[in-house]
C-alpha cells in the first residue's frame, strides 16, 4: 500500500544507499502529520527540512518548535505574491514580514514558494525584481538546486511522475533528460527498488526528495479521502495545464 507511514519509513531506509540525498516536506495542511513523519524520521536517524505556510505560524507553533528540536530544519513556504495579487513590493514586504514571524518561533535559513495553482501569479518571481539571499535565505531549492545534476522527485499529485499534471512543482528544462534515463518513477516502490540497485542511473545524480506529509498517514478512512481529493484535484490541475499550453 503506498503513502503510508508504513511505505515512507521503507524510502528514507533505501535513501540511506544514495551517497548525496535531500529530503524536504512542503507543510502545505495538517502540519500534525508533519509531525509524525518528523519523529519517523528522527527513529531512522534521518534529518529533514520541513516548509510550512504562514497560517500555520502561530496556530501550530509547539509542532514547528518540536521538529526543530527534532533536529530537522525549519523553511518558510511563501505564497506572498499570491496573497498580494501580483504586486512585487507588497510581496516582497509581505515575505520579510512573515520571514520575522517564523524566525520567533525557530531558525529559518531557507525558503520555498508555495506552488498555489490556482493562482496566475508564481511567488518565484519576486527575486526577480529583489535577492532573497540579503533576508538571511542560504537556500531556495527551486532557485539554488544545480537540476542539472540533481534529479528532482516529488509526490506532488499523490504521485512520484505528478509534474504531467502539476502546475508549478516541476522542473521542465529537465524533463525530458530525465525521461531518457529512466528516472520516472509513478510509486513509491518502484523509487525504493531503483535506490537498491546499485547499477540503476538514479544513482549517477543528486537527489532532491519533496514530499507533502499529509498524504502519508496509516491506512484507513482518512487514506481514502485523500486519495479521492488528489483525484479530484489532479483532474482540475491537469485542466489548467492543459489552458496554460494553448
Amino acid at each position: 500500500m503506498d503513502f503510508t507511514v508504513e511505505k515512507y519509513c521503507e524510502l528514507i531506509s533505501a535513501l540511506k544507499l544514495h551517497k548525496n540525498h535531500t529530503i524536504r516536506h512542503d507543510v502545505d495542511l495538517r502540519p500534525e502529520f508533519a509531525l509524525r513523519v518528523a519523529e519517523q524520521e528522527r527513529a531512522s536517524g534521518t534529518t529533514a527540512t520541513y516548509y510550512f505556510r504562514t497560517m500555520h505560524f502561530e496556530s501550530h507553533a509547539k509542532v514547528i518548535s518540536q521538529i526543530h528540536a527534532m533536529g530537522h530544519r525549519i523553511g518558510y513556504h511563501y505564497e506572498s505574491l499570491s496573497t498580494t495579487n501580483g504586486d512585487i513590493e507588497a510581496a516582497y514586504n509581505d515575505f520579510k514580514n512573515n520571514l520575522t514571524r517564523l524566525r520567533k518561533i525557530a531558525p529559518v535559513t531557507t525558503a520555498c514558494a508555495h506552488g498555489s495553482p490556482r493562482s496566475p501569479w508564481n511567488s518565484q518571481d519576486i527575486w526577480n525584481q529583489y535577492d532573497i539571499h540579503s533576508l538571511g535565505i542560504e537556500y531556495e531549492p527551486m532557485l539554488d538546486t544545480d537540476f542539472s545534476r540533481t534529479l528532482y522527485l516529488t509526490d506532488t499529485g499523490r504521485r512520484w511522475d505528478g509534474y504531467r499534471v502539476s502546475v508549478r512543482d516541476k522542473v521542465p528544462e529537465q524533463q525530458a533528460q530525465w525521461e531518457r534515463e529512466g528516472l520516472v518513477f509513478h510509486t513509491t516502490d518502484e523509487i525504493i527498488q531503483a535506490l537498491n540497485d546499485p547499477l540503476h542511473h538514479i544513482h549517477r545524480h543528486d537527489l532532491l526528495v519533496n514530499t507533502h506529509p499529509q498524504r502519508w498517514m496509516p491506512f484507513g478512512a482518512q487514506w481514502v479521502a485523500e486519495a479521492g481529493i488528489q483525484w479530484f484535484k489532479n483532474i482540475a490541475k491537469s485542466l489548467i495545464v492543459r489552458q496554460q499550453k494553448l
